[in-house]
């Protein structure tokens, strides 16, 4: 869920930081710190939130007669 209430707190999610590769952050507080580093002025975003991706439809358990009119 994007908008859960007891999100997890880590940098990747703070409104103070911005990613910079897969496993820093650059933090306007704190500097370049791993993405799970957290602080007292951790603050969430929830547009740097990215959802799971959707699974992918199983069409498997249809057949031709099913899609006709």
């Amino acid at each position: 869920m994007l908008f859960r209430k007891k999100m997890p707190r880590c940098c990747t999610y703070c409104q103070h930081s911005t990613l910079l590769n897969d496993e820093e952050v650059l933090c306007v507080k704190r500097g370049v710190v791993c993405i799970n580093r957290t602080c007292r002025k951790f603050t969430y975003d929830p547009c740097k939130r990215v959802p799971p991706k959707a699974k992918a439809a199983d069409f498997q358990k249809y057949d031709n007669e099913d899609f006709s009119l």
